[in-house]
């Protein structure tokens, strides 16, 4: 059955004309080309790949970069409301696009050379090639800025020794952004980004197992020992912490649309479950307890909608900040587990069947509160803009 949206306060006369074909377009193809098959692949724990040159051709990979490098060049709530419609379907698809796009593609777009830009954003914007972000490490995640991962300079090379974990897409990756520092352990200014063929010599990658969320993403981790690449596979214009920042940053954003989908999925699915499930004679949508979960459901998904549209017209204006983007993610991905914790239990029983979508975007739903900076961190970020107090530092 197509997807008939949610819209409570009209945000559709919010957006022109584009931004909803473009939206049409990303749900037709979710229902059609994803929905039917995404239990399948939750429950076997892999990531449906022959779906990767779908949407490179629907332009959704680093969709808002520009056309000169075979992107669809869409403004940011185009691109949020793609990320939206594909986090609707799992959290695992919009997972893999918004790494292709906003931290594979756009550090290559913000800090490499024209050169870099034309050898490598055309094939990542079809899926021919597929890329990852190594930042996070097995003992630095909120402090990223502890990495241990190294570059040295040897000769016309640079190689680089290290371990990230919990990467996106790194078992199946051609390509791997690599931050490392250049410089002492405690210099967090020498940190660069450099891009890293995964076939190179000493370049190692493994699943990561024993998931109980995001099961139908590639969560991995990769083993840098003496890999080797070329100088000129430095990210010349990248330096210091703020450089990877930034890519979250972009990741953000899109994650603060996605979850709004994900809640949709969940809300529709629970009103539809309340207007035909009966119980002592009647549906169980008209009980006050369903009622009650459905209206804060609704008024939540509501409050969050706007949001992702302001934010994404200050995107395009110039004028987001990341703390706004923090506020976004935070907001919206804790809103998005209460709507899918919520949606399992109006469900019943049901609820924990894989026919239904409830229970597999709570699960994944956790990974996401977790990523891309955790809710708590986020918490910590917003507190020091308002105090210009930093309580997570010594």
């Amino acid at each position: 059955m197509p997807f008939k949206g949610v819209d409570f306060y009209d945000v559709d006369s919010l957006l022109s004309e584009e931004e909803r074909a473009v939206r049409e377009t990303i749900r037709r193809w979710v229902d059609d080309a994803v929905m039917p098959v995404i239990a399948e692949h939750y429950l076997a724990g892999h990531f449906p790949m022959h779906l990767i040159p779908q949407l490179g051709e629907l332009g959704a990979l680093g969709a808002n970069l520009p056309a000169e490098y075979g992107c669809a060049e869409l403004n940011n709530v185009a691109y949020g409301l793609i990320m939206q419609e594909l986090e609707r379907a799992d959290s695992g698809i919009r997972s893999f696009a918004s790494v292709q796009g906003s931290l594979v593609m756009y550090p290559i777009f913000a800090f490499g050379t024209e050169e870099q830009r034309r050898e490598w954003l055309p094939k990542l914007a079809t899926g021919e090639l597929i890329g990852c972000f190594g930042l996070t490490e097995p003992d630095f995640g909120s402090n990223p800025g502890g990495m241990i991962t190294t570059a040295r300079e040897d000769g016309d090379s640079w190689v680089l020794n290290g371990s990230k974990m919990w990467i996106t897409n790194g078992s199946m990756a051609h390509v791997a952004i690599v931050w490392a520092k250049t410089g002492t352990l405690d210099d967090v200014k020498s940190i660069r980004g450099f891009i890293v063929p995964t076939d190179r010599p000493g370049f190692t990658a493994k699943n990561q197992v024993g998931k109980l969320s995001l099961r139908a993403s590639d969560t991995s981790e990769f083993v840098l020992e003496n890999v080797r690449i070329p100088k000129e596979y430095l990210l010349p214009k990248s330096g210091g912490l703020k450089s990877p920042l930034m890519c979250l940053t972009q990741a953000r954003y899109g994650i603060a649309w996605g979850a709004v989908g994900a809640a949709m999925a969940c809300y529709g699915e629970a009103v539809d479950y309340a207007k035909s499930r009966v119980m002592f004679d009647r549906p169980i949508g008209g009980f006050q307890i369903q009622q009650s979960r459905l209206a804060e459901m609704l008024t939540e998904i509501t409050k969050a909608q706007l949001l992702c549209v302001q934010l994404g017209r200050l995107k395009d204006r110039g004028t987001m900040t990341p703390v706004q983007v923090s506020l976004a993610k935070r907001n919206n991905v804790n809103m998005a587990c209460e709507c899918a914790r919520e949606t399992r239990r109006l469900l019943g029983a049901s609820g924990i069947l894989a026919e239904y979508q409830a229970m597999r975007h709570a699960a994944n739903l956790e990974s996401v509160y977790t990523y891309e900076g955790t809710h708590d961190i986020h918490t910590l970020i917003l507190g020091e803009a308002i105090t210009e107090i930093a309580a997570y530092s010594g």
